[in-house]
């Protein structure tokens, strides 16, 4: 996981939390089912009913506020991170231009400096190979 990107990390950690959160608001709603089941007043049964739809809403749309501050926060990142990586880039170019500016052009009129000059060697000049001395036959 070191080597993955954090928006990917971020979208992980949002998706899990969304699924914790709807896991811990079913439960919730359960209860509230079940105190509704054994409520002895209508009054009573009628508002533990409520509650529990009403903590529904609310759950959906705490996790869609979650989900939307993890993408936002996903995209941001990698936005970001695409803009240094672009910024880097032109840096490293313009650094480039800089040091091909500075590097003096050359001139076809000024001669090259004297040294050696490359010949196409022929087979048989330079060195020659040593011959080894024939062996005499042993005992």
């Amino acid at each position: 996981m070191a080597d993955t990107d954090l928006d990917v990390v971020i979208r992980q950690l949002a998706k899990q939390m969304l699924a914790d959160l709807t896991l811990r608001a079913r439960e919730r709603r359960d209860h509230f089912n079940n105190l509704a089941a054994t409520a002895d007043r209508k009054e009573v049964r009628d508002q533990h009913r409520q509650m529990a739809k009403t903590l529904i809403e609310q759950a959906a749309v705490a996790a869609r506020r979650v989900q939307l501050a993890a993408e936002n926060a996903a995209d941001r990142y990698a936005r970001s991170m695409r803009l240094a990586k672009a910024g880097f880039a032109a840096q490293k170019a313009e650094l480039a231009a800089k040091k091909a500016a500075q590097k003096p052009a050359a001139d076809p009129a000024t001669p090259k400096p004297a040294g050696k000059t490359a010949t196409k060697a022929t087979p048989g000049q330079g060195k020659k190979a040593a011959k080894k001395p024939a062996r005499k036959p042993g005992k």
